[in-house]
């Protein structure tokens, strides 16, 4: 075409012509081709012979690829057979592989090692082997712990030979904690009967001796991580091998206490004869230098000293050792209260066995078990102790308050749970002194009740000083709390001797009065210092003070009474009428005349110096404290002429203004008098004020 057009130069107007040139040349070579086709026959017909041959050649190679692809076919099928037997046999040998391992593996779990059978069925217990039989108790611990769930298949569980296994080593746990328990329960008797028949581990004559358990607790720390792997093998073999442990080590302690209470007795200088601070029967000044017993209560105090943080200790390493799962006694780093260093330098490193089994809460049961196991181990030392206190008591019982105190103090430092049964210790120790100490005060009380049954008293009773001697005594004992105690001593002394004090009184009504404001006084006296610095005895100063100034007034009110008694009942008739008839009309009644007015001035005004001596000598006949006789006879004075205004009162209502002159002179001569009876009896007071 491009040849074609490039043979004619045209214009757009030549398109027809253009298009007539092509539609004859295409009819050109139509007829070339028709012509070409017709020359080219014979080559056909070769061509089509060809085909047809190709086309049997085709149909043969048909045939023979379908008979090829069923053979192909049935190849890939049994390919496919053979693949699939091929996988199944691969999986199972993958499978067998991985059953073997695990049979291996369970075949390893449930083997016994020889070494390990032999330690746990008949090894020896001996320290050297220790370590063994520790990894025996390991392994057999892991391998009963490995057929439990979670850490065995639960489908291993039926299987005959892990049933076989299990039960072989349920029987050699039973084994070996049988043996165990048994050499263990036999070791501890051995170590106290060892120490037991060794007497240089006790005191003797001479010689007190501190329990030292050193020793002891370092052979049973040999052991503890046995009693770990026992009790987590058997827990319930513990209860026989606690209680084993605590009924052998209870005889070393008694030993111990008793020998250490003994010696410490023996050794303590003390005097020989009881000291009776109250018996009636015994001269006043008996107590007054009543010998020191201070060594006494400083006896018991040793004997607690020395024996309650041991106690303590030994409570403490009893809930460790024998695997109690309580809190710890006194945390690390920390010491008692008490101070003892030696009997706290070491902590046996047991707790080093509770890493991987600690709890930090209380279990009441534990907590049950361990005060049981406490009680077996100290049940019965409380005996020596109760002998010192009775001892103690027996000697001087006002020990008793120093002892209060002392053990008090030690109760209070005792709060840990393994100090349960030393808790319980000391306050049955404070609970046995305080009683002792009761017998002691009512037996004292008993010994003044006594007074009451003797013959009439004069002056001041026997144990009104020995009191302010025993308390001075009492309160040089006092430590800590026991100053309740001895509080409660002074309030029912007191009330026993005011109570007496006014039986007694009563015998002879005529001198009741002196007697008690004599013994009253002397009370006072006594107790003057105490009572600056004891609130409870200054209660009962006041109280002896308020009685004191009762029989002042009753006595010297009989005395001015028995002197003036026509003056003074002729004012008592006055004052009495005065509540019926008015002032003038009182002097014309029967016997209240002028008359009698006068003859009974005449007669009191006219012995008034004799009056006032015989007075005096009264004061002075029936006082044994020559001491009150000035207080007393001040208070005589003022309470006469108290008595004398109060009379001079009633007359001036009652009389005339004569009358009343004539009074005045009668009160101006009675105040004369009494001035110079006052400086005569200062004097007199000052010859004696010499004389003390």
């Amino acid at each position: 075409m491009e040849a074609l057009l490039d043979t004619y130069v045209m214009g757009i107007g030549e398109a027809e012509a253009f298009s007539e040139r092509l539609k004859r040349e295409l009819l050109a070579l139509e007829a070339a081709n028709v012509h070409a086709i017709l020359e080219s026959e014979p080559l056909i017909d070769e061509v089509l012979q060809g085909l047809e041959a190709a086309t049997y050649c085709v149909d043969d190679m048909d045939e023979w690829l379908g008979i090829f692809n069923v053979k192909l076919r049935h190849m890939r099928e049994d390919i496919e057979s053979i693949e699939t037997r091929n996988n199944k046999l691969e999986m199972q040998s993958v499978n067998n592989k991985t059953l073997i391992a695990e049979l291996d593996k369970l075949l390893e779990r449930l083997c016994v090692p020889s070494e390990y059978a032999a330690s746990l069925t008949g090894g020896s217990f001996d320290e050297s082997c220790m370590l063994q039989n520790i990894e025996a108790c390991e392994w057999l611990t892991g391998a009963l712990r490995g057929l439990e769930a979670p850490n065995f298949d639960p489908n291993y569980a039926k299987m005959r030979a892990v049933k076989e296994k299990r039960a072989e080593l349920e029987k050699l746990k039973s084994t070996f904690v049988r043996r165990a328990s048994e050499f263990l329960r036999n070791y501890f008797a051995s170590l106290v009967d060892f120490m037991i028949s060794d007497k240089t581990f006790f005191s003797q004559r001479g010689q007190l001796k501190r329990p030292d358990h050193a020793d002891l607790r370092y052979k049973c720390r040999t052991y503890a991580r046995l009693l770990q792997h026992l009790k987590s093998l058997d827990k319930n073999c513990l209860g026989p091998l606690r209680k084993a442990y605590c009924i052998s080590l209870n005889l070393l302690l008694r030993r111990e206490a008793r020998e250490f209470a003994n010696e410490l007795r023996a050794s303590t200088k003390a005097p020989k004869t009881p000291t009776v601070w109250l018996e009636a029967s015994t001269g006043s000044g008996q107590n007054t230098n009543a010998a020191d017993t201070s060594t006494v209560s400083d006896a018991y105090a040793k004997m607690l000293t020395i024996f309650i943080p041991l106690l303590v200790d030994e409570s403490s390493f009893l809930a460790h050792f024998m695997c109690f799962e309580v809190p710890a006694l006194v945390p690390p780093g920390n010491k008692p209260a008490y101070g003892n260093d030696d009997a706290n330098d070491d902590d046996l490193g047991i707790m080093d066995i509770h890493e991987n089994d600690s709890k930090t809460g209380k279990n009441s049961a534990e907590l049950a078990a361990l005060n049981i196991s406490l009680q077996d181990l100290l049940d019965g030392i409380q005996e020596d102790f109760y002998a010192v206190v009775d001892w103690a008591y027996k000697i001087d019982p006002l020990c008793c308050i120093s002892m209060h105190g002392i053990t008090e103090r030690y109760l209070s430092g005792q709060k840990a749970d393994a100090a349960g049964f030393v808790r319980l210790l000391l306050g049955d120790l404070e609970s046995r002194i305080s009683t002792q100490f009761g017998h002691f005060v009512d037996e004292a009380c008993h010994q003044i009740e006594r007074n009451e049954r003797n013959v009439r008293q004069m002056g001041v009773l026997s144990y009104i000083p020995r009191f302010a001697t025993l308390a001075a005594r009492m309160e040089q004992y006092i430590q800590g709390q026991s100053r309740d105690l001895v509080d409660q001593a002074y309030t029912k002394f007191v009330s026993i001797m005011f109570v007496t004090l006014e039986k007694v009184s009563q015998t002879d009504p005529k001198y009741a009065d002196m007697f008690l404001l004599e013994n009253y006084a002397a009370f006072q006296n006594s107790l003057y210092d105490l009572a600056n610095i004891v609130p409870t005895l200054a209660k009962f100063y006041h109280q002896a003070s308020e009685a004191y100034e009762q029989a002042c007034t009753r006595h010297i009110t009989v005395i001015i009474y028995s002197q003036f008694e026509r003056l003074f009942q002729f004012a008592r008739r006055i004052e009495d009428l005065m509540y019926t008839f008015a002032p003038e009309e009182i002097p014309f009644q029967l016997g209240l005349s002028k008359m009698d007015l006068r003859k009974m001035l005449k007669s009191s005004v006219s012995g008034v110096d004799k009056n006032i001596s015989v007075m005096y000598k009264k004061l002075q006949k029936n006082l044994t404290s020559e001491e009150l006789l000035p207080s007393l006879w001040n208070k005589c004075k003022e309470e006469t002429r108290c008595q004398f205004f109060i009379w001079a009162d009633i007359l001036q209502s009652v009389v005339s203004e004569k009358n009343l002159t004539r009074e005045n002179e009668i009160r101006k001569r009675e105040d004369a008098l009494l001035l110079r009876e006052y400086e005569s009896q200062k004097e007199k007071d000052k010859l004696i004020e010499r004389k003390c």
